[in-house]
């Protein structure tokens, strides 16, 4: 197991280096310069970042290339909301469409097919500013199950129902499908939303499971099929989608999308959907001094029973964000008492945590904000790519664990920091 130092310079080369790349960014730039273009011009809000991923497992050299694109239109689809004035959860539905529109992703279409040959999607949202959460879990014949986490989101925020009844914010299955329907979203035939990877996937997961059923009972054969098991459900499968957002106000939100584990029970419901699994945002208030905004990808009963998110999330209010993510990974993850049977634990988290600058400003009507971004993952890549609002092109990275290590028994962290300045009237 990696021990709790490890990692410990990995997260400051990774600030400089944030910094040092883009000298002609905005990001990099000085207070003067902003107040100097502040003068010109009329003062306006210029701010926010995203950061995203393509899942926790394992992602070959063959397809780096469509991951870390798909990533890059994510974030760039983000950053394209957060310019046009949109709040974090509006901007992270939007990386997430474009996350799950990829048939490269295991997220709405191209999803993995369960054991009946069906797409199941499980998806949730989270607003830092109003804690308001929306879910769908097990939803079949919708494009983009987030679409309808966050319409649950947003009709939750409106109130009581008639005659006082309370607003859902997690539906499953049929019902979550026709409340989609009946709230606008439109519906997409179940044959559309396969696509030929995941189809190809299918019929040879089908195969495999045949083979393995003519297999006579017995210890040897048994401990054979367990292990063929652990290598379908195993690190190559868990490519969940996620982002994190922050708006130019401050407001955090995260999300998360997935089509969940090949061959599946039908029914099923992954940590995607999970109230404090899944996701989590949190605007900082007086309790909590950072907001924080989390995404996780993985096994999604590891994730489930150990709350995950949450868990990285209240871990962020420390002062050392780095050391505080890989304690929480360690032992409320790897080592944790509720997953003490598992001899592989399997996720990855994003994290974002964020504070006002303490340094003042040179004006009044200049604010900044400090961006710390994280990922960890115990599987054996994952692919992130992230993005300011100043920036001209995201940048993305699939991160390894070390050659040697052992998936689900040590982990990796890496991450960096930006700072976002806003003008303000």
């Amino acid at each position: 197991m990696i021990g709790l130092s490890s990692y410990a310079g990995v997260m400051e080369s990774l600030m400089n280096s944030a910094e040092e790349q883009q000298p002609s960014s905005p990001l990099a730039n000085s207070w003067s310069k902003i107040q100097e273009s502040s003068k010109n011009q009329t003062p306006k809000c210029v701010g926010g970042f995203v950061l995203v991923h393509a899942g926790a497992g394992y992602h070959s050299e063959s397809k780096a290339k469509e991951y870390k694109h798909v990533c890059k239109r994510a974030c760039q689809r983000a950053v394209d909301q957060l310019k046009a004035g949109a709040l974090a959860v509006e901007a992270v539905a939007a990386a997430l469409v474009e996350l799950e529109d990829s048939p490269f992703t295991n997220a709405g279409m191209g999803s993995n097919l369960n054991l009946s040959g069906e797409i199941e999607c499980d998806a949730s949202i989270m607003d830092g500013k109003s804690l308001h959460y929306g879910a769908v879990g097990a939803i079949s014949g919708i494009k983009n199950p987030v679409l309808v986490a966050n319409r649950l989101l947003s009709e939750a925020q409106k109130g009581k129902l008639s005659a006082g009844r309370i607003p859902p914010c997690f539906l499953v299955g049929r019902g979550a499908h026709d409340w989609a329907v009946s709230h606008g979203i439109p519906p997409c035939p179940s044959e559309k939303m396969a696509s030929k990877f995941s189809l190809s996937a299918y019929k040879r997961n089908k195969r495999k499971m045949e083979l393995a059923e003519k297999i006579d009972t017995g210890h040897t054969h048994a401990k054979k099929r367990r292990q063929s098991s652990e290598n379908e459900n195993g690190s190559g499968c868990l490519d969940t989608v996620g982002a994190v957002v922050i708006d130019l106000e401050g407001n955090v939100a995260a999300a998360v999308s997935s089509g969940g584990l090949a061959m599946k029970h039908p029914g099923r419901v992954g940590q995607a959907a999970h109230y404090g699994c899944g996701c989590w945002a949190e605007n900082a208030c007086s309790m909590n001094s950072h907001s924080t905004a989390v995404s996780t990808s993985g096994c999604g009963e590891h994730l489930i029973r150990t709350m995950l998110a949450r868990e990285c999330s209240a871990a962020m209010q420390s002062e050392d964000a780095h050391q505080a993510l890989l304690e929480a990974m360690q032992n409320k993850f790897i080592s944790s008492p509720f997953l003490a049977g598992e001899d592989r634990v399997l996720g990855g988290v994003i994290v974002l945590r964020c504070c006002r600058c303490v340094e003042p400003p040179p004006s009044q009507n200049i604010q900044g904000i400090l961006v710390e971004f994280l990922w960890s993952h115990t599987t054996e890549s994952m692919c992130v790519g992230y993005m300011s609002a100043q920036d001209s092109k995201a940048k993305t990275h699939i991160s390894r664990l070390p050659p040697g290590t052992v998936p689900g028994q040590c982990l990796a962290i890496e991450g960096g920091v930006c700072r976002l300045m806003s003008v303000v009237e």
